[in-house]
């Protein structure tokens, strides 16, 4: 299980005195706890794809830092912020690529028949499967925006 290889890790990461991939785990695992807390109390064991929905949140909330470190010039923080998200990845299952996602966009508005963007919904609900937890959300939504124009 997921949830156990990132407790081994963080045992490991600890004991090698891996400050940062230390710490990533540990709000990792912190996360997963209120998620447990959050499905159904002291009972519920999280399944890997509650941990996978964990890490991408946390991935994205990385991102997103980034982002705004970037904007208020601040590279130590956006150094920081990087190498947490590189830890992170670790766990991820690979990214696919932009051509990849605009292949499955093609596809998914011929499926659909969309060709407005008030067919977005339409897309985005047969295209999510297929993408979830492997592309960015809004990398996904700003190509199915860009189909539909």
């Amino acid at each position: 299980m997921l949830k156990q290889q990132l407790k081994d890790e963080l045992k490991q990461a600890m004991l090698s005195k891996d400050v940062m991939k230390t710490s990533v785990l540990r709000m990792l695992l912190s996360s997963l706890g209120y998620l447990e807390i959050e499905k159904g109390g002291a009972g519920y064991e999280a399944t890997d794809e509650d941990v996978m929905a964990a890490i991408q949140k946390e991935a994205k909330q990385h991102r997103d830092s980034i982002e705004q470190f970037t904007n208020a010039n601040r590279p130590e923080l956006v150094e920081k912020e990087e190498k947490e998200l590189a830890i992170l990845a670790v766990y991820l299952p690979e990214q696919m690529s932009e051509d990849e996602v605009k292949k499955l966009v093609a596809g998914a508005v011929a499926k659909t028949g969309a060709s407005a963007p008030s067919d977005m919904g339409k897309v985005m609900g047969v295209l999510m499967p297929d993408v979830k937890g492997k592309a960015d959300g809004g990398l996904v939504s700003r190509l199915v925006r860009e189909a539909l124009q």
